[in-house]
C-alpha cells in the first residue's frame, strides 16, 4: 500500500471515528447503537449498513468532511437511525424505491427535531417544504406511515427521485442483499464480529450469531426498547424536543400480539375421533393383523383430548367509523386461522355478532360451510353509534339460556370509542383494534388490547 492511500485511509478512519464519539457525547441515550457496528473502509462509493457493519469509501467520507464537519456526522448518525428504527428488516413486498425515500425522510426529520448543532447542515432547510407537507398529513411520521403517503399518490416516480435527492444520506443495497452477495460486490469480509472497531475484540461466537438477519433484528429490538428507557432520563435533564425520536420508536417496539395464538387460548379440551398415538402400539396391532388374518389384537384408542376452538363469539363494531371492507377482512383473517390443522372442531358454535349501539344481528356458526358461506354473503348492519355492553349482555343472556356450554373467549373488532361493561365478563376478551395513527386506546383493566395493521390483515 503506497503512503498516500495510506495516509488516506488513516484520516477517513479518524474521521468516522470522531463522528462516533460526537454523537455519543451528545446523544448518551445512543451509547449501545453505536458500539454496534464494526467500521469497514471500502471501495464502495459511498456509505451503507447491514446493522452490523458501517461500510465506508474513504474518498467519500472526505469529500463530505470538506464541505463541512458536521455532514460525516449528519451521516453517522442518518445510518444508526436506520438500525435503531429497524428500517432494513421491512416488507419483501414493500416496493423498495418507495421504501427508500420513506425511511431516509423518516430519519432525516427525527435528526433535525434532535436541533443538535453537531449535526446542523444546512440540508433541514432544503428538505422542509416536504417535511411540513407530510406533517399536515400524517399525525405519526414514521417510515411506514410515510410509505402509505407517498404511494397513495402524492409522489409518482419521477417525483419520487427529486425528493430522494434532499433526502439521501447512505446507499440501502446492503438492506437486499445476502452476506455473500455484499462481500462479493464490496470486496471485504463481513464476517467479523460486531463491535467500534479497534475498541472491541472480534468473538467467533458472537459473529456465528449477528451473522444472523433474524438474530440482528432482534438486537436492535432490544436497542430500541433499551432507546426508549434511557430517554426518559436524558429528555428530562437536556429538555430535548424528540417527538419524530418518540414516535419512530414507539412503533419499532410496539406490542404485538400473536392473533393466531390468541385464538388458540379460547381453546377447550374436547374428544376428537383420532388415533392416540401416544398409549397406542402400533407392533401389536399390525402383529395380530397379521397373525389372524385382519383381526388385531389390539384395537386402537380413537379418541384422544386435543386443544381445539369450540365456542367463542366474534363481535363486529358497526358503527359509522369502522370500514366494512375491514370487518370483512378481519373476518377473513379470523376464518383462515380457524381453518388450520387441528384448530376447528367438526361441530362448533361460534356467533357472530353485529353492533353498534344495539345489537343488529347474531350469525351462529355450526360448520366450516357455515363460516364459509357467511363470509361471502355478509352485509355490515347498523353503522350507528357504538356501545359495547349490549354485546356482553347478550353473550350472557346466552350463556344463561344454555346456548353456549363452555364459552371461553369474545373477539371484539372495533374503533375503540365507545362505553365498556363495568364488570369482567366470566369469559376471556379481546378488543382489537386498526392502527389509525392515534394508538392511544384504552380498555378496561380486564381486558387484552390487541392493535394490528392494515396490511396484517
Amino acid at each position: 500500500m503506497d503512503d498516500n492511500k495510506e495516509k488516506l485511509l488513516d484520516i477517513a478512519k479518524s474521521i468516522m471515528n470522531l463522528s462516533r464519539n460526537t454523537l455519543l457525547v451528545n446523544l448518551r441515550f445512543l451509547d449501545l447503537a453505536l458500539g454496534q457496528f464494526r467500521l469497514l473502509p471500502a471501495d464502495c462509493g459511498g456509505l451503507m449498513t447491514d446493522g452490523e457493519h458501517i461500510v465506508y469509501d474513504p474518498r467519500f467520507v472526505l469529500k463530505r468532511y470538506a464541505k463541512a464537519q458536521e455532514v460525516p456526522v449528519r451521516d453517522y448518525l442518518h445510518m444508526v437511525m436506520h438500525c435503531v428504527f429497524k428500517h432494513m428488516y421491512m416488507d419483501p413486498s414493500l416496493d423498495r424505491e418507495y421504501w427508500d425515500v420513506a425511511c431516509d425522510i423518516a430519519v432525516e426529520n427525527t435528526i433535525t427535531e434532535l436541533g443538535l448543532r453537531c449535526v446542523s447542515t444546512g440540508a433541514e432547510g432544503k428538505q422542509a417544504e416536504y417535511i411540513n407537507a407530510i406533517k399536515g398529513e400524517l399525525k405519526l411520521v414514521t417510515a411506514e406511515k410515510i410509505y402509505a403517503f407517498l404511494r397513495d399518490g402524492w409522489a409518482d416516480r419521477e417525483r419520487l427521485k427529486s425528493i430522494a435527492e434532499l433526502f439521501h444520506s447512505d446507499t440501502h443495497s446492503l438492506w437486499y442483499m445476502s452476506g455473500d452477495q455484499a462481500e462479493e460486490k464490496l470486496g471485504v469480509s463481513l464476517s467479523g464480529g460486531s463491535g467500534s472497531g479497534d475498541e472491541q475484540e472480534d468473538n467467533e461466537n458472537e459473529a456465528s450469531v449477528a451473522s444472523s438477519r433474524a438474530a440482528m433484528a432482534e438486537v436492535w429490538q432490544d436497542i430500541a426498547e433499551r432507546m426508549q428507557v434511557d430517554m426518559e432520563t436524558f429528555g428530562k435533564q437536556r429538555s430535548l424536543e424528540s417527538g419524530a425520536l418518540t414516535q419512530n420508536l414507539k412503533e419499532v417496539t410496539r406490542e404485538k400480539y400473536d392473533y393466531a395464538a390468541f385464538l388458540k387460548k379460547f381453546a377447550v379440551m374436547g374428544e376428537v375421533m383420532r388415533i392416540n398415538d401416544e398409549e397406542f402400539d402400533y407392533v401389536y396391532y399390525t402383529y395380530g393383523l397379521k397373525l389372524y388374518d385382519k383381526m388385531p389384537l389390539i384395537e386402537p384408542l380413537e379418541y384422544k383430548d386435543v386443544k381445539r376452538i369450540r365456542e367463542f363469539v366474534i363481535a363486529i363494531d358497526t358503527s359509522g367509523s369502522t370500514s366494512g371492507e375491514l370487518v370483512q377482512k378481519f373476518l377473513q383473517k379470523t376464518y383462515n386461522i380457524l381453518m388450520e390443522s387441528e384448530s376447528f372442531f367438526s361441530k362448533v358454535n361460534v356467533h357472530i355478532i353485529q353492533c353498534d349501539a344495539d345489537i343488529q344481528e347474531d350469525a351462529k356458526i355450526a360448520n366450516r360451510e357455515e363460516f364459509d358461506r357467511y363470509i361471502k354473503t355478509m352485509q355490515i348492519r347498523g353503522l350507528g353509534g357504538t356501545d359495547f355492553r349490549p354485546v356482553f349482555q347478550y353473550a350472557d343472556k346466552l350463556i344463561a339460556e344454555k346456548e353456549f356450554a363452555n364459552l371461553k373467549g369474545l373477539i371484539y373488532f372495533t374503533d375503540g370509542f365507545g362505553a365498556f361493561p363495568a364488570q369482567k365478563p366470566g369469559y376471556e376478551t379481546a378488543f382489537v383494534f386498526i392502527d389509525n395513527e392515534i394508538n392511544n386506546y384504552e380498555v378496561p383493566p380486564w381486558a387484552i388490547k390487541l392493535v394490528l395493521r392494515k396490511n396484517e390483515i
